[in-house]
């Protein structure tokens, strides 16, 4: 028992006749966690916790033994405990339940617990006091059983002001929005989840994260040691579940150097723009430790790499001589788009995207030729068929983007790997893009450059495509609204400064289409394509925007159909429990639109693609947050401008027209 000498802070652990005779509950008197015992006419208070495997002995119960005597029982594996001593039986006290003062009173029945000792730094503590020197600034997760321990070193963190920590409701989303937040703002934020099946939820997000080059740190509950192996309740092989995902994937052990291993991981996070995962065993999360936390100072190098001079040369050798050049801007290429207008202007040059890409230059400049592929225009197509040479910068040749290997064709990237990857290239240049053009920009101003001014030719395509453009916007067949209206009027209403996140689906392919960005970052799950994808990562992005300056003043927007918002649709309540501004526009044509698509294009019948949903703007608003329900086109700009202006998490949804896509 406690020394009652000692000063005790007392609280009321149950009301009046609420513990029935012979009954035991859990209880919480500051932060000690409890068994409320009441047999044989009086009360007992003792820690909750069984020594065996952390028990809540509040959950059992008091039953007679073999012996005759009764015992309180521990629901996980049946140690047995005097209910009022809380000793084992054979009555070694020294392994009994630390028991603690209990006073009926008229109100209550009340413990007393000692005054709550300063916080003794584990190893948790360690690690997460890294993270933040790393630039961790946001997690989003869910706390559990097996991740105690280190969710409560981050609410340390939180409270210090040195991090945000948004609670959602499925671990997808959280590693959707560490997606999204790095696409935004090229940092990682942290995803965390307890053992089994809460960490196996974050394998979708992370392998976003992978193949899309988003750095994202994923930190996982795990049992404890003791229990590795055998098969204990929720006990899977994490470090091999996530060895396929993750760059680095490190168990968190008693003997580890624990804020070596956190720096380690959020440096190759950092400098593989790849995902890194820790896993933590349940009992070494609250290990004491007064070792240090770990600094990024003295080891991260600068990564704007140049090409060796020979590379250069040849490039300059094609740039100078081509008539027709043509501008490929891939994800890549997204922090020197600076250096890709000017080389742009100096050669005359048409700027195409890959999708991935959309956003990076606007629509507007008259060297834009929109995205090429499957979700692009006829500018983008027109001109890399009439070109003499392409300059590809930062981008993967991905099948979907379709440029065409027979041209003659310059690669800028600073992965090594990706240059020449699926086909010979005339000449790979392996340098970090913004520096490498800047290298070029010089060396050209010194040639004669016979490339032919290709304004003209552009304005001339713009031209017939948007009149193409606005034949589609009127199109109605009294089934809803045609998405080349819906993208109409985004175009002409989304902040030209928004960060706009899109799904997967139809919804994606008339948004690389139709919309005309002019200045808006767009995220989207390029390689992995996974539905669901937008709403989260509108969320990661809001929370990037509050973290970030330069990213400070961003609208952020999300764009799905029906079948995407509803893999994470609760999520919208995590939006309105913190107060994220995100405006989501939902196509619903009440199918997975894309799949009916394929299977018609296929001649195979249209099968269990139909969706059932309820009303999705009223779903918003039963949340608490703001929702309208659009059906004819006169409603929709109005629409738009209201949920943009809501201060908080909107939802527009749009009944659209599955076949005028």
């Amino acid at each position: 028992m406690i020394d009652t000498q000692q000063e005790l802070d007392w609280h009321k652990v149950a009301e009046p006749g609420e513990l029935a005779e012979g009954r035991v509950k859990s209880a919480t008197a500051g932060t000690v966690s409890l068994a409320i015992v009441h047999f044989d006419g009086q009360y007992a208070a003792m820690d909750n916790r069984c020594p065996h495997q952390g028990g809540p002995l509040g959950e059992g119960s008091i039953e007679t033994g073999v012996d005759g005597q009764c015992w309180l029982r521990c629901p996980w594996h049946g140690w047995d405990f005097d209910p009022l001593t809380g000793s084992p039986p054979g009555g070694h006290e020294d392994s009994g339940q630390e028991t603690y003062p209990v006073e009926v009173r008229e109100d209550g029945i009340y413990v007393g617990v000692p005054a709550e000792a300063p916080h003794e730094r584990t190893v948790t503590d360690v690690m997460a006091e890294t993270f933040v020197n790393w630039g961790i600034k946001s997690v989003f997760g869910m706390v559990g059983h097996s991740n105690l321990g280190l969710a409560d070193a981050l609410r340390l963190r939180e409270e210090a002001g040195d991090m945000s920590y948004f609670g959602i409701r499925h671990e997808g989303a959280a590693s959707f929005a560490c997606s999204g937040y790095a696409k935004l703002s090229g940092h990682p934020a942290g995803c965390l989840s307890i053992a089994g099946p809460g960490a196996t939820n974050l394998l979708t997000g992370l392998w976003d994260a992978k193949v899309d080059r988003a750095p994202v740190l994923a930190l996982t509950g795990q049992v404890q040691v003791q229990v590795f192996g055998p098969g204990a309740f929720q006990d899977i092989d994490l470090a091999s579940a996530f060895e396929p995902v993750s760059r680095f994937s490190q168990t968190v052990l008693h003997t580890s150097h624990h804020a070596e291993l956190a720096s380690l991981a959020c440096k190759n996070a950092i400098v593989h723009s790849d995902v890194a995962h820790l896993i933590f065993p349940d009992d070494v999360q609250t290990l004491p430790s007064d070792a240090p936390a770990g600094q990024p100072d003295g080891r991260l190098a600068a990564g704007d790499i140049a090409p060796p001079q020979e590379a250069l040369d040849q490039a300059v050798a094609r740039l100078t001589s081509a008539r027709r050049p043509l501008i490929i801007v891939g994800y890549g290429a997204r922090d020197g788009m600076d250096q890709v207008l000017s080389l742009a202007r100096q050669l005359n040059a048409p700027v195409v995207t890959t999708f991935k890409a959309k956003g990076q230059i606007a629509d507007t400049d008259p060297l834009a030729a929109g995205v090429l592929g499957r979700s692009g225009t006829p500018i983008a197509s027109w001109f890399m068929n009439e070109c003499d040479l392409i300059l590809a910068l930062g981008t993967s040749f991905s099948n979907h983007t379709g440029i065409e290997p027979k041209k003659p064709i310059i690669q800028v990237d600073h992965e090594r790997m990706q240059l020449g990857k699926f086909h010979p290239v005339e000449v790979p240049v392996w340098g970090e893009v913004r520096r490498t053009l800047g290298i070029l920009r010089h060396m050209l101003k010194s040639q004669d450059l016979a490339a032919i001014d290709q304004r003209d030719e552009l304005a001339e395509r713009w031209r017939m495509w948007r009149a193409e453009k606005q034949t589609r916007i009127t199109e109605d067949r009294g089934q809803g609204l045609s998405a080349a209206a819906l993208f109409d009027s985004l175009t002409r209403l989304i902040p030209d400064n928004a960060a706009i996140a899109v799904d997967v689906g139809n919804n994606t392919y008339s948004f690389g289409r139709y919309f005309e960005p002019c200045g808006q970052r767009v995220m989207m799950s390029g390689y992995l394509g996974s539905i669901g994808f937008a709403f989260p990562a509108a969320m990661g992005a809001w929370a990037a925007t509050r973290d970030f300056a330069e990213h400070a003043d961003r609208p952020v927007v999300s764009i799905s159909g029906d079948g995407g918002f509803g893999q994470y649709a609760m999520e919208f309540t995590t939006a309105v429990k913190y107060g994220m501004n995100i405006t989501h526009f939902l196509m619903n044509n009440s199918q997975l639109g894309k799949i009916t698509k394929e299977q018609r294009a296929g001649q195979w019948p249209v099968w269990q693609t139909s969706l059932v949903n309820p009303p999705l703007a009223g779903f918003a608003r039963a949340c608490g947050g703001h929702g309208m329900r659009v059906t004819r086109r006169e409603e929709l700009d109005d629409a738009v401008r209201e949920a943009l202006a809501y201060e908080g998490p909107a939802l527009v949804e749009i009944i659209t027209d599955a076949e005028l896509v």
